[in-house]
């Protein structure tokens, strides 16, 4: 399926932005836009191994840039960077100006897209566009398109995940959309079982495993998020739910500050140096 966008711009370096950015290689030429060149050089190598495990997908239709400049004219611009609803705001009304007939998109999970569209002052033409890592091989898009945006620019998202053979529902511009605002509740809740009853994370992960069919177990799946992550996007439904089950859990910010966060730091529930 084709798509409108032949030049689309993805802000952020990350194996989201990453994983983004080998998907939209299969139907797009693609500029990533990173802070550092050492941060290049990490998404440049994730890139191939992405392209490799995906039909079309073409690593040299990838350049990366530090340069914002250089993202100027783009058709469609993706933003996956830290869940910091200022910073979003800054690097979306520099990008929009650079590229003024651009759509654009955030990933964000759990900040208000109308909130960012607001700060930037690009309401008609922003969207959200929520993948799930790892994006080569998760099929679901959270597809939020608010009130203000051009109708076209809507057929024109719907168009592009279906090109990129992804599965997009809308959502509403809720926290959380669907997927977060009820995984993290029961991710959150198995840290607190964990603590109430002694168990084992091995044992808690294998009875949702075994019993509930689930492919990994919640803390496991804390793991692979990693609890930087895992706590921000907790906090920020918190703030906008009031809801006790969104709040992190005490060990789970506990481990965070000792500077285990997971996979990315080689420890969290379970070891992986």
């Amino acid at each position: 399926m084709n798509t409108e966008y032949e030049k689309v711009t993805i802000a952020g370096t990350g194996a989201i932005a990453t994983g983004v950015a080998a998907t939209a290689s299969t139907v797009s030429s693609v500029v990533v836009l990173a802070r550092s060149d050492a941060s290049i050089e990490r998404s440049r190598a994730l890139a191939e191994k992405f392209c490799a495990k995906l039909e079309g997908g073409d690593p040299t239709r990838i350049s990366y840039t530090t340069d914002r400049a250089e993202t100027a004219g783009s058709n469609l611009i993706v933003e996956a960077i830290v869940e910091d609803l200022d910073a979003k705001v800054e690097l979306h009304r520099n990008l929009a100006a650079l590229s003024p007939d651009a759509d654009i998109a955030t990933t964000t999970s759990s900040l208000s897209v109308a909130a960012i569209a607001a700060g930037a002052g690009i309401g008609e033409r922003f969207f959200g566009l929520h993948v799930f890592n790892p994006v080569t091989r998760m099929d679901l898009i959270e597809l939020c398109l608010p009130e203000a945006l051009e109708g076209s620019v809507g057929e024109r998202a719907r168009n592009f995940c279906a090109a990129i053979g992804k599965t997009a529902v809308e959502v509403p511009d809720i926290a959380g959309f669907v997927v977060n605002r009820l995984l993290f509740a029961y991710l959150f809740d198995a840290v607190r079982l964990l603590e109430e009853s002694g168990l084992e994370p091995a044992a808690v992960d294998q009875c949702m495993k075994r019993g509930a069919g689930h492919p990994m177990g919640p803390l496991a799946l804390l793991d692979f998020v990693g609890f930087d992550v895992s706590i921000a996007i907790g906090q920020s439904l918190f703030a906008a739910t009031g809801e006790a089950r969104h709040d992190p859990p005490a060990r789970l910010c506990e481990l965070a500050a000792d500077g285990k966060l997971g996979r990315k730091s080689g420890a969290g529930f379970f070891d992986y140096s």
